[in-house]
């Protein structure tokens, strides 16, 4: 399963500066475990969005442990909104990722 994540600053730019090589490593270790296709931050960037996939058996679950790691999360500096995804067009490439 896919998702996308939108991640939305609840605190000013300055503060979310701070923790933002924590949340790079983070994301950097979801990549490692396949977990992170692609993210970055939105233009004005007001947060950022990721694209995940998951385990089909574990969605939910999957999804929550992957917000609640994030240093974000975890600062206080962003929160996630969590859209599971189950995309028709485009699948071939995205399973080729």
């Amino acid at each position: 399963m896919y998702a996308i994540a939108l991640v939305k600053y609840r605190k000013p730019l300055e503060e979310v500066l701070q923790v933002l090589e924590a949340h790079r490593a983070y994301l950097g270790e979801l990549k490692r475990q396949g977990l992170l296709l692609a993210s970055g931050p939105l233009d004005p960037r007001s947060g950022g969005a990721l694209l995940l996939r998951v385990p089909d058996d574990t969605v939910a679950a999957s999804l929550d442990a992957i917000r609640d790691g994030d240093p974000f999360t975890q600062t206080g500096c962003a929160q996630y909104e969590l859209l599971p995804w189950a995309p028709t067009i485009g699948v071939d490439s995205l399973d080729n990722l």
